[in-house]
């Protein structure tokens, strides 16, 4: 889920202050953001929302790491 990270460090959360307002563990928001696990819905739904984005957003490929030679 690299769309979790990108979003929680431009909002400039810790994982510590994303697990207090989401009420998903710091362990599984690291474990997430390393891609070792994947999300259950009611996690996403918990996640988007303590980030102030829609699951699509969470998700999906909105924000690249960095452009492709195609969008430049």
């Amino acid at each position: 889920m690299k769309n979790l990270n990108f979003l929680r460090t431009k909002l400039k959360l810790s994982q510590a202050e994303l697990s207090r307002r989401s009420q998903v563990s710091q362990t599984y928001i690291s474990e997430l953001e390393a891609n070792k696990k994947q999300p259950t819905y009611p996690i996403l739904k918990k996640l988007a929302a303590a980030l102030g984005v829609s699951i699509a957003e969470l998700i999906g490929e909105q924000y690249p790491e960095k452009p492709e030679e195609n969008d430049v």
